[in-house]
């Protein structure tokens, strides 16, 4: 059986403590990311919309870090979206800077009616490195 450990970056943990869930699990040589999203240290977002995503993708590499895991290391991505059609333009600017070459990860994108007080969340899976 393959034991589930919790992931969490570095002084970040009140904020998965108080909603009770980690922010990934490792299992086995996978990781499995929780969403992230574009919250400052204090938990509260950003209300510049392309800031937002940015710091959800930093927010999201302090985590994979935590696991001895880059941006390189992702196979597969689902993101949130409030508003697609008018947020999609920032995304894909944010996108092509961390992931600007192929082979591209899987992605899916939904959209959503709340993120509770967020616009973008982003959620992944990773293969730890050897």
């Amino acid at each position: 059986m393959i034991k589930r450990e919790s992931i969490f970056p570095a002084n970040r943990h009140a904020l998965y403590e108080e909603h009770g869930y980690s922010a990934a699990i490792r299992s086995g040589d996978l990781l499995f990311v929780s969403g992230q999203v574009g919250s400052h240290a204090d938990g509260s977002p950003e209300p510049d919309f392309e800031r937002q995503v940015e710091l959800a993708f930093d927010n999201l590499q302090a985590t994979l870090a935590a696991a001895g895991c880059g941006f390189e290391d992702i196979v597969d991505v689902t993101t949130f979206h409030t508003d697609p059609q008018h947020q999609f333009g920032s995304i894909m600017k944010v996108k092509q800077k961390i992931f600007g070459a192929p082979p591209y990860p899987n992605w899916t994108a939904v959209g959503v009616t709340w993120l509770s007080g967020f616009d973008f969340e982003i959620k992944v899976i990773a293969r730890i490195p050897a």
